[in-house]
């Protein structure tokens, strides 16, 4: 899923400031809104502006402190490619995913944003335009889709649903479903759509058959 101006690993940067956030998920070429507000993601988001413009989205793993906690493996780079000021001091940006990346080594910086030295090698596939081919069977799965849907009150436009591409489908949905932050990460981590579709329809299945938590409220996808 090439981006505008990243074709090759080369292109990337060898330093990237991180947004850790659970259960948000980021994909390469999917797109995602973002409300910032903390100061010192004020501050990152200012500083990638003036620069590439890239932010690696990632999630935390269990230990560290509420301020500085351990990193998930995995994340996905994403540039801003949407942004504007509201006028209460936040900012509302979109993020495409570009290409995801291993987490380095953490960079001892001055900045209040955390950095590290992301490898990409392992995911160079994600720069290359091959999933738009992606096929497959899509009765099965939609009749899975539907019982989650109706499971939990989330409703969705099925029009739009059974003319998408199979790839952009099949991520739009990994990144947009209330699924756990270990069930995104499981997404995230798939070597390919492929291996995510067979996931997302594993998670699709399984939470189908669970029963509702007391949190959980009916709602409509974005």
């Amino acid at each position: 899923m090439v981006a505008s101006g990243y074709r090759r690993l080369t292109d990337l940067p060898a330093m990237l400031p991180i947004f850790p956030l659970d259960g948000a998920l980021l994909l390469p070429g999917g797109a995602l809104p973002l409300q910032i507000f903390e100061p010192r993601y004020l501050n990152m988001v200012d500083d990638v502006m003036a620069g590439g413009r890239l932010i690696g989205m990632i999630q935390t793993a269990p230990g560290g402190d509420r301020r500085r906690p351990h990193l998930a493996q995995v994340g996905c780079a994403g540039r801003v490619t949407s942004y504007a000021e509201t006028g209460d001091g936040k900012y509302l940006i979109t993020l495409t995913g570009i290409c995801r990346f291993r987490v380095g080594e953490e960079v001892l910086v001055e900045t209040p944003y955390r950095q590290i030295r992301p490898e990409f090698g392992p995911y160079a596939g994600d720069l290359e335009d091959d999933d738009t081919a992606l096929e497959f069977e899509r009765a099965p799965f939609l009749s899975i889709l539907r019982r989650y849907l109706d499971r939990r009150g989330l409703g969705i436009e099925w029009e739009a649903v059974n003319v998408a591409p199979a790839a952009p489908l099949i991520n739009s949905l990994s990144m947009a479903l209330p699924f756990e932050p270990l069930e995104k990460q499981a997404l995230l981590e798939a070597a390919g759509v492929e291996e995510r579709r067979e996931a997302l329809a594993a998670l699709l299945a399984m939470n189908a058959a669970l029963p509702l938590n007391d949190d959980d409220e009916p709602s409509s996808l974005q």
